[in-house]
């Protein structure tokens, strides 16, 4: 039986690293990095495909690329990839800005655009986007970040009705996934004084891991999910 194929983004660390290694022994996988060097580990059966997402051209040539191999292939996209710079916006270099929106807003709409293209072909496929509880929520110097996760949210909101309205039978879903205090590289450069102040609103007592968040989209890609659709869905111990 022939794996379905799943574009990951972002899949050289942290989140984009746990949910390839959930996802390999069930998928064929395309992952993404800016550079090839950037992976330290490849399940096998895996396929590099790299783009700085910051630059609008090169996120062209990565959809183009994309299409060209995987077009008549291609299952699911998990857009993970993200970058933040915390500080008040009063002082956030423009540079910062066009970079939080080009990797975490614009290059996902651009990959949803060409998966919806090669989805609307099979009448089937999932897009999970990685939004965050910030998105929600808004956090000090994080004004723009949180706008483009919220924007996430939206997106896969939109593109899900989208695909009901272009084809009443198609069997393709887009959703979010926002985890909440997940520890990773980019959490781990958090003030001490920060956690214990997340800690403290986390119901569950205790910061997620990025296995958690590979559990729910390995659920979410699966037929056991066929009707979840549309929808934003949270993995983060109940923080309020």
């Amino acid at each position: 039986m022939t794996k379905k194929r799943i574009l990951i983004t972002g899949a050289s660390r942290g989140l984009g690293l746990a949910i390839s290694r959930k996802l390999a022994a069930e998928y064929q996988l395309i992952l993404h990095a800016t550079t090839p060097d950037s992976f330290t580990e490849v399940p096998a059966d895996s396929q590099i495909l790299c783009a700085d997402l910051s630059d609008p051209e090169a996120v062209a040539g990565f959809c183009k690329q994309l299409k060209k191999e995987h077009g008549d292939t291609l299952y699911g996209v998990i857009n993970n990839a993200g970058v933040t710079f915390d500080n008040s916006l009063i002082f956030q270099p423009e540079k910062a800005i066009d970079t939080m929106l080009n990797v975490n807003l614009r290059a996902p709409i651009m990959i949803c655009k060409t998966a919806m293209k090669i989805f609307s072909l099979s009448k089937k496929g999932v897009i999970i986007n990685i939004s965050s509880v910030v998105g929600e929520t808004g956090n000090a110097f994080q004004a723009v970040y949180a706008a483009t996760k919220a924007g996430l949210v939206a997106l896969s909101k939109s593109l899900a009705q989208e695909a009901a309205a272009l084809n009443e039978a198609h069997q393709i879903r887009v959703l979010s996934v926002s985890p909440g205090f997940i520890a990773t590289d980019m959490t781990d450069k958090l003030p001490e004084k920060e956690k214990e102040k997340y800690l403290k609103m986390i119901p569950s007592k205790r910061f997620g891991k990025a296995e958690d968040v590979a559990e729910m989209i390995s659920f979410l890609l699966s037929e056991q999910s066929a009707y979840v659709n549309g929808t934003n869905i949270h993995v983060n111990g109940g923080l309020v």
